[in-house]
């Protein structure tokens, strides 16, 4: 078969042809077929559409790193419930997972310590403090009793200087009295000795009698005694001058000296308060502290939520100060993502900046350029940004919902947080400038930052609601 169509060919090509028709069939024989042709036109509209793509369609840049769901208020976060005092784990209230409100007892100790081991100390406390409390009031009572003394005394004074200055007054006037007296009786004695004088010459004369001179003489001796006894009241009166002025220098000192003592036995009274006091006042701190160490026998719940683990499940194990107990994560709505990106990514991010999250236990697709058509990714912001790194030129962000787009329906809110729980591994992606793709090809290839927008001025930097 082969054999005669070969004669064939050869027979044709041996048969002398026109001009014309030599040059149709060579150019039959190099004439391109219909399907490189095809893929020529394909590859040039390949080629124009990617050079379109390359130059026209914009791409995102983004700067990724990887953390955790974590609760980004304080107090929201998983609390491990610690044992205040060394004890015996007597009882527990609880089980692991069961939800609690906050002041629900959760565990009961009992107090190992020697010095709290009494069971009636708190009561004996109290009673001794009932018996300082009426110590204190009797002291006080007294205090109160002195003080009106000091009053009285210091009224009596009051009444009795003014009438211990009048005797000396009247004293005086009966010294003036009995000075007048002795006067008196002195002027007494002069006129009868004149009289006597003129009795005796004129008896000498016979012009009086002898009865006369007698009777003279006898005024004159009594005279002078009068004056004698006027001296001598002069005399008695003038000492009771004086003595009525050391009364009342006695009375000023007797009066001064009494209230000086019952100030000093005020001042002691006043000691003693004091003193009651200060026993009272440690008491008190001896009673809350034994208050205080009674209530840390009860371990309770600081907050709302649920029990996600026991550490010490026997009962009887003894434990100390300071063990760890339980774990309680609280009744929250607070939740963010925990993120670490690059040293040479931190000062491409500002707080406020936009964040996809991809989190795990969630299927998602993200196209890193176009983060419009990721699926199953969440939006965030970023709220904070560390100042400084964890030992290992790593910067932790942390992140939060968008909840600006939440609320305006652009963006799907975030699971809920009794499925998105704290520790869930994540992903996110911080989206910066929008560039065209030729210009991010360049950038990888050359190995530069992506581009950023200038930083706000200090005080004016995005804040996160």
């Amino acid at each position: 078969m082969n054999s005669s169509n070969n004669q064939a060919i050869t027979a044709r090509e041996l048969t002398p042809k026109p001009d014309d028709s030599y040059q149709l069939e060579s150019l039959q024989l190099v004439r391109t077929g219909y399907g490189p042709r095809l893929f020529g036109v394909l590859l040039f509209i390949l080629w124009v559409v990617a050079v379109c793509f390359f130059a026209f369609v914009p791409w995102r840049q983004s700067v990724a790193g990887h953390g955790e769901i974590v609760v980004f208020s304080p107090k929201d976060r998983p609390q491990t419930i610690e044992a205040q005092i060394s004890g015996r784990l007597i009882k527990w209230y609880v089980r692991d997972g069961e939800q609690v409100t906050a002041g629900q007892p959760l565990a009961e100790l009992q107090d190992i310590d020697p010095r709290y081991l009494d069971k009636t100390q708190l009561e004996t406390m109290q009673k001794q403090r009932q018996a300082l409390l009426a110590k204190r009031e009797a002291l006080s009572d007294k205090a109160s009793s002195l003080s009106h003394q000091i009053d009285n005394l210091g009224e009596a004074r009051g009444a009795a200087v003014p009438a211990a200055k009048e005797r000396i007054g009247q004293a005086k006037d009966r010294l003036f009295a009995a000075r007048q007296s002795v006067e008196v009786a002195e002027q007494n004695i002069k006129t009868t000795q004149w009289q006597l004088d003129r009795v005796s010459v004129l008896y000498d004369k016979g012009l009086r009698s002898q009865r006369d001179q007698q009777v003279a003489l006898l005024e004159n001796t009594r005279a002078k005694t009068e004056l004698q006894r006027a001296r001598a009241a002069y005399d008695v009166v003038s000492r009771d001058t004086g003595i009525a002025g050391f009364d009342l220098a006695k009375l000023a000192a007797d009066t001064k000296a009494h209230i000086n003592s019952i100030h000093a036995a005020l001042a002691d009274v006043h000691q003693l308060i004091a003193t009651t006091d200060g026993e009272i006042n440690k008491l008190d701190i001896d009673l809350q502290n034994m208050t205080g160490r009674i209530a840390q026998r009860s371990i309770k719940a600081p907050c709302g939520g649920r029990v996600v683990r026991l550490n010490r499940v026997g009962s009887g194990e003894t434990v100390s100060a300071g063990s760890t107990l339980a774990t309680i994560v609280p009744d929250t709505m607070d939740r963010a993502a925990a993120i670490l990106i690059r040293d040479y990514d931190a000062p491409l991010v500002t707080i406020g900046s936009p964040v996809r999250l991809a989190i795990s236990g969630w299927p998602s697709l993200q196209f890193v350029g176009w983060p419009s058509v990721a699926v199953g990714t969440f939006a965030g912001r970023v709220a904070v940004i560390d100042a400084v790194d964890d030992g290992k030129h790593y910067y932790r962000i942390i992140v939060v919902p968008d909840f600006a787009a939440i609320k305006s329906k652009k963006e799907e809110p975030w699971p809920s947080p009794k499925i998105l729980r704290p520790g869930a591994q994540t992903t996110g992606w911080v989206l910066l400038n929008d560039v065209p793709v030729w210009f991010e090809l360049w950038r990888q290839f050359n190995g530069f930052q992506p581009t950023v927008h200038a930083p706000a001025p200090d005080g004016e930097q995005p804040r996160v609601k």
